[in-house]
Formats: structure tokens, sequence, C-alpha cells
């Protein structure tokens, strides 16, 4: 059976490329990428999306979908059905497929190189072993590394304020170790495998049964933390392109939800200009240490704000955000016209270790262009029973609303389509909303929710 779920991309003439590999929430990225290899390169670029998001219909070019796991749950359903894929089973899927490596034949045989551009750069993406081809991204050894929950409570403990922590291997000597922490850490304890994301492999605990549940068998290294009540949960987008080359693009209010469950994010943070002045700093510092280690290209900082101001930093993910289109398109708006945005950022970063010319940070005071994102991801398996069309609009939508063209707008991006199994743990899909002020960003969300539950087929029992 052929590796290739879908794929209708066609090789222009006069035209050079460059792969795009992940999931098609970050697929926004990739025109502000050509545009800016067509400025730098004087020549026309565009690029080749290979995906794992298994939908209805495509209304995306040039797009390959790749899913190693659509046959076995298929069987298992026995109808269409959409799941999600880990990105380092989806990479290896995409570095052992005989189409791919036709493809780039195809391509070298037409340009010097190709550039691989991926949300995180992962062990198991090995394209750049074959001639010519080269990720335009972190080196995989040092973003493996940083990566690591246990790697960064051991470096970063000794910079920044953190939650006090301990380290463990394997679920019985969790349960040992926590014992003797209940009556310590009263308000819960913060409990991670060594490499976990928006909330999956982590828990909040709060008794000894909830880390059984979530925990029992497990052989990996945890970190444990001790759980900080707090009111803010704030994180800094940046790049690392050189020493002294830390570039800050913005900050934005997460929301958690159970303590560890990443939805949504809000712009601009609610938080004041000096308590914003100190987040870029202490980002500064995190990603002078990364650029010691090797890293270039964009990462992230999570952090935890209380009620006082008291800054905590949590964790760095040196990858991209997922944010960074919505960044990136209020970049576009508030800097002047043709500065370098966080594509080309990233571009310098790796290929030449520094900055471009040009390049200029955004006022940390808030923007009068407000925005939301929600993930509306699935708890349990869902059947659908309507759609919602793929909007390619996002980066229109910020210039109108930016313009005052608009006073508000939200959008549903990546909705799945109709009459599909949706598995657990699956993005249905995601919200973005815009306005001139946070009650309009809100309202986007709320209304955009509604309208993804119209799509549920009622004996579903999702609620979102």
């Amino acid at each position: 059976m052929s590796d290739l779920y879908y794929s209708n991309y066609r090789l222009e003439a006069d035209t050079d490329y460059f792969l795009y590999v992940g999931e098609l929430k970050n697929y926004g990225l990739n025109p502000f990428l050509a545009e800016a290899l067509t400025r730098i390169h004087g020549k026309p670029f565009d690029f080749i999306s290979i995906c794992p998001d298994i939908f209805e219909q495509y209304n995306y070019d040039n797009l390959i979908v790749v899913n190693p796991l659509i046959d076995d749950y298929a069987c298992r359903y026995g109808r269409t059905v959409s799941c999600r894929v880990s990105a380092r089973r989806f990479m290896g899927a995409v570095s052992a497929s005989a189409h791919v490596k036709d493809l780039i034949r195809s391509i070298l045989a037409r340009q010097d190189r190709l550039f691989v551009f991926m949300y995180e750069s992962l062990p198991e993406m090995t394209l750049d072993e074959l001639p010519g081809v080269e990720i335009l991204g972190p080196k995989t050894a040092a973003a493996a590394r940083l990566n690591s929950k246990i790697y960064q409570h051991r470096r970063f403990s000794r910079l920044l304020p953190m939650p006090e922590a301990e380290l463990c291997t394997g679920a019985q000597a969790l349960r040992v170790l926590t014992d003797r922490l209940w009556d310590k850490w009263k308000d819960g304890i913060f409990v991670t495998a060594e490499y976990s994301a928006a909330g999956v492999n982590s828990t909040v605990a709060h008794g000894p049964e909830d880390l059984d549940e979530r925990f029992a068998g497990e052989a990996d290294p945890f970190l444990v933390s001790r759980y900080i009540p707090h009111r803010w949960d704030p994180t800094v987008l940046a790049v690392a392109a050189g020493k002294g080359q830390i570039y800050i693009a913005g900050v934005a209010d997460q929301q958690i939800e159970a303590g560890n469950r990443f939805t949504g994010s809000f712009y601009p943070s609610a938080l004041d200009e000096g308590v914003l002045q100190r987040l870029g700093d202490h980002t500064r510092q995190v990603g002078e240490a990364l650029v010691s280690e090797g890293y270039r290209g964009i990462f992230g900082c999570d952090f935890i704000v209380g009620p006082e101001g008291e800054i905590r930093f949590l964790e760095v993910n040196a990858r991209k955000q997922g944010t960074t289109m919505e960044f990136c398109c209020t970049l576009e708006q508030c800097l002047p016209p043709g500065s370098p945005l966080l594509p080309e950022l990233e571009y310098w970063a790796v290929c030449h270790g520094r900055l471009p010319e040009g390049a200029v940070e955004p006022a940390p005071s808030p923007s009068a262009l407000h925005w939301g994102t929600h993930n509306y991801k699935l708890h349990r398996t869902i059947r659908t029973e309507g759609f919602i069309p793929q909007s390619l609009r996002e980066r229109e939508a910020f210039l109108r609303v930016a313009s005052h063209d608009l006073k508000k707008d939200f959008l549903i991006l990546e909705h799945v389509g109709n009459d599909f199994i949706v598995a657990e743990g699956s993005f249905l899909a995601r919200i973005v909303a815009l306005g001139k002020e946070p009650e309009a960003v809100r309202q986007g969300i709320r209304q955009g929710v509604r309208t993804i539950q119209l799509t549920i087929s009622n004996d579903s029992g999702e609620d979102g």
C-alpha cells in the first residue's frame, strides 16, 4: 500500500522549493518564509507541505499527507478516522517514505539545495542525511537535550528562580518520593515525564491515587515539583540567533486547565509593563544559555506569576510555540513595513548565527490588536455530522482588524470534516479570535466553540 494518504503537489518551472514537515496548524508560517527566501536569494520560492492531518477535504496547495496510524485506526473503527500521531513517529514515517525521497531527488535535480522547515527538530527526521538537504531549524542534538525536563531543571535552576523540585526514576520511586512530600507540598505536586508538552505526560496530583492512575508501571525518569498557586501563566516567544543576539517577539497569557493542560493563549498579556520587562530579561538569559549550547532558532519560555508579581520560571520549549503564527501576524502589523518576521529571523539565526539587518523588536507595552486562540481537543472519541470550511485567511484577518476595516473577527481553522470518527486526543478544530479589546476576543472564542460543537454527533457525548 502507498505510504501516502493524499497528495496534490506540482512543481512549477523557474521556482525553488522548501519542504515543510509538521501539522497543518503551522502551515500559515510557510508563506512568510517563502517571501523571505524569495527576497534573500533573488528568485521565486514556494513550498510543499508534508503533514499528518487526516481531513475530509483539503483547501491547501502542494500538500502531501502521511499518517502511519491511519490504517490501524480504520481497521479498528471500520470507517474514515482522524487521529493524531506523535511528532516522533510522524517524522520517522516521513523520513522513511520512498515517495518523499523521490520528490526530494526531483527537486534537487532543479536546485542546488533543499531546506526542510519544521515545527520542532527531532532525531527521527533524517532526510538531511541525503546530499543537498538541510534542516532550516535548530540542531537536533541541542533541541533534544534542551527539551528534556530533567536537563532543564539541572541547567536552569541555577540561573532563574524555579519551583522546588526533585528527581526520581520509575513509578515505585515516584510513590516513595511523593509519600514524604504530601504534607510538605500541600497545594499539590506537579509530576512530569522527561519529555512532555501541552499537558501530555504530566499531571498535578493531590494524592497518591492521582499518580497511580496516571503513571502506574512507568519506568521513565520524572521531575517532581512543588505546585505553586498563581494568577498568571505567561509565555514568551523569542529567537536565539547568537551571543548577545536574542530577539523577544512578545508575551501571551496561556490558558491552563487542571493545572497543566494548555488550551490556548491571549495577547497582549494582562501583566503590567514592569513584569513584562522582567519576563523578557529572564528569557534573554535563557536564550544566551541556549546559544552557548549550540541552539539557534525560535524558542519559548513558560513562567508563572503570583498575585504580587513574583515570577517563577517553569520551562523552555526548544521549538516553535503553538502561537508562532499569531505572533508573526501581529509583528507584521505592529513593526515598520519590511521588518524581518519570525521565519526570516530563524533563517538568519540558523544559517548565519545572527539577526538580520533591520530586525526590530516590538514594544513590550500592550498592542491595540488583541487576539486569542483555543484548541478544541477531544477527551474521548467522537463522530462528526457536519463540517466547517477550512479557512486560510488568518493573515488577512489580522490585517483587516489592525487597519480598522473590522472591529473583530474569529476564524475556525483545521476542522476535520463531516462523517468522521475523530480519535481521543485529536484536535477537532482550532479557533483564532481578534478584536480591539479583550471582550471581543472572548466573545469570538465562545462563538467558535459553539459552532464547533454543532458539528459533533449528539450520541458522541463530547462536551468540549
